[in-house]
């Protein structure tokens, strides 16, 4: 389905537009000629210059408006999705990070949890026509079965941030089924690229090599994930978007599906589907920048898991997109863009 079909939807609330996903999926709604309305709260969970950077990348787009307020504000919620007639939301907006959730499980209630619900019921009151959530790799929890697929049990999370990710996925199918509204969730793989988080590993290991210090690497570096790159994700998400949930004719309550439902609602993965293993990935860093890492091995980290591996047959056959940029590909642009924006010449 084209960007110009009939079926486009054309007015979209973005949420955690300011953020890594948010700001790149933002930019090529607005290139679409789609109405965008991104929302975010701005906070220090990493720099915020970093958000203000991105969003002032958006601002000069006449089809853009910036709404800085907080998911979880219930009237503040009730208020935008009234004022504004959305046809669709994308909501990307939370507390991300896994090792961090240890740290502060009570904020990942408060945006993951109660700030989602104020999304699922401003889209309930306001005949939104599509909404569109991020869920994330680590539902998948305590699974061994590879490749990672939507149609297996995700019972068994093994941090917080992963509980209110299949969290949300529940909420939606309840809405679903209640209200008949469409619902996709998208199960995102370690997303990198220009503009990405400070929080992430590849951020974290560039800065590092670049200043001398060493790397912390988990689990003796076995460590092997479906590295997605930002373009690629955003591509997903897009074509996901026009192509609103349908009810599953052949869903059954004796044998569930856990990746569809008798309601329209579905869940896809978007992964690169070809995992690397954390030594591969830090050479490839090594070689763009022209310097050899200094290796911190450390045991695997609580909450982490040591593979990701995403199977991407649904979200092939349903909207004909599969994630396709290499790590040798994807790896240099977000160095060349992390020179860029901190000045290294080096």
């Amino acid at each position: 389905m084209t960007a110009k079909s009939s079926h486009m939807i054309k007015k979209v609330l973005v949420t955690g537009a300011a953020g890594f996903i948010g700001y790149h999926l933002s930019r090529r709604l607005l290139e679409e000629d789609r109405n965008v309305v991104g929302l975010d709260n701005m906070n220090n969970y990493y720099d915020p210059a970093l958000k203000e950077a991105r969003l002032s990348k958006l601002i000069p787009y006449v089809n853009f408006k910036s709404v800085r307020k907080d998911l979880s504000d219930r009237a503040a919620m009730e208020e935008l999705f009234a004022a504004e007639g959305f046809d669709g939301v994308i909501n990307l907006a939370a507390q991300a990070g896994v090792r961090y959730s240890l740290i502060n499980p009570h904020s990942y209630v408060d945006s993951n949890l109660v700030g989602f619900m104020n999304v699922l019921e401003g889209c309930r009151h306001n005949n939104v026509r599509h909404l569109v959530f991020a869920s994330s790799s680590s539902v998948y929890g305590a699974n061994t079965r590879m490749p990672f697929s939507v149609h297996d049990n995700v019972d068994h999370p093994v941090s917080i941030y992963a509980a209110t990710k299949k969290a949300n996925e529940l909420m939606a199918h309840t809405y679903s089924h209640l209200y008949g509204m469409h619902c996709t969730g998208l199960r995102f793989f370690t997303v990198y690229g220009p503009w990405g988080r400070p929080d992430m590993a590849l951020f974290l290991f560039t800065r590092a090599i670049l200043e001398d210090r060493p790397i912390d690497v988990f689990n003796n570096g076995k460590m092997r994930r479906d590295f997605t790159y930002i373009d690629d994700i955003v591509e997903g998400v897009r074509r996901v978007l026009d192509q609103p949930a349908r009810p599953n004719p052949e869903w059954t309550g004796d044998s569930p599906d856990p990746g569809s439902s008798y309601v329209p609602y579905k869940l896809y993965n978007i992964g690169n589907n070809q995992p690397v293993e954390l030594l591969r990935f830090i050479e490839i860093i090594e070689e763009c920048l022209g310097k050899k890492a200094r290796k911190n091995l450390l045991p695997m980290q609580p909450g982490d898991v040591p593979s990701t591996y995403a199977n991407i047959d649904d979200l092939m056959r349903d909207v004909g997109f599969k994630p396709n940029t290499t790590l040798e590909e994807g790896v240099p642009r977000f160095i060349s863009w992390y020179r860029d924006y901190y000045n290294i010449n080096i």
